[in-house]
């Protein structure tokens, strides 16, 4: 059964056309590069997907953004549990006092950072444990957005991605880039079922769909179905 995720006001019960879209501002951390994004709109509540920010200089880029903007943080999100994904979790946590949200296929990768970080360099890191766990279909709510999970295993077992229907947005983390794809080589990845998430879940999407992903640039769905050298897919 599909469970809403998040609080619903009365006037989130009426469908107002005039509605702005769903705005995403995208940080890029740590020395893998990675995509953080704080996904908000004019209510001011945001969530926080995929913080990688671990170096004070990277936790103060994140927090003023949203203390100048006035947003009030209600969740936060991993579409995935790599240690460049996880790196901010406990601070997010512990200063918002927010939920973690994990698919529970990602909860092994998630204990298994502990072990590893230190090797990469991440001395300070330090675990957070998630409070509930995601499943395909749920739908996660905040101010006047609604973001459905997407279950699209491959780079890692428990992998997820948040679709905005109505602005036509996906933050589709480690599965698919511009031009390129996720890898697979790491505990748990696995390319026909990565190739499978790309076609049947996100190629399933509309052409104009923008792609946030985990690494590099946006895109939009029509054009790695069209360019894409990995996955992209011939029109008949």
């Amino acid at each position: 059964m599909t469970q809403i995720i998040g609080l619903l006001r009365k006037s989130d019960l009426f469908l107002n056309k005039n509605l702005r879209l769903m705005k995403v501002e995208s940080f890029v951390f740590n020395p893998f590069q990675e995509n953080t994004y704080v996904s908000y709109d004019e209510s001011k509540e945001c969530v926080i997907i995929d913080p990688g920010c671990i170096e004070r200089e990277e936790l103060h880029e994140l927090t003023s953004f949203i203390q100048e903007n006035g947003l009030s943080v209600k969740l936060l999100l991993n579409t995935h549990c790599h240690v460049d994904h996880v790196l901010g979790n406990d601070f997010i946590k512990e200063k918002y006092k927010v939920e973690l949200l994990i698919h529970a296929s990602d909860l092994p990768v998630l204990k298994a950072v502990r072990a590893y970080a230190p090797s990469y360099g991440f001395f300070q890191y330090k675990e957070a444990e998630p409070d509930r766990f995601m499943k395909e279909g749920d739908v996660i709510t905040f101010g006047n957005q609604s973001l459905k999970v997407l279950f699209v295993p491959g780079h890692s077992p428990g992998h997820v991605a948040f679709y905005n229907e109505k602005s036509k947005q996906v933050i589709a983390g480690d599965v698919l880039f511009y031009n390129s794809i996720g890898r697979t080589d790491l505990p748990g990845g696995d390319y026909d079922t990565l190739i499978s998430s790309i076609h049947e879940k996100l190629f399933a999407l509309p052409d104009d769909v923008t792609v946030y992903p985990g690494h590099g640039p946006e895109t939009t769905i029509g054009f790695e179905k069209k360019t894409n050298p990995f996955c992209a897919v011939v029109s008949k």
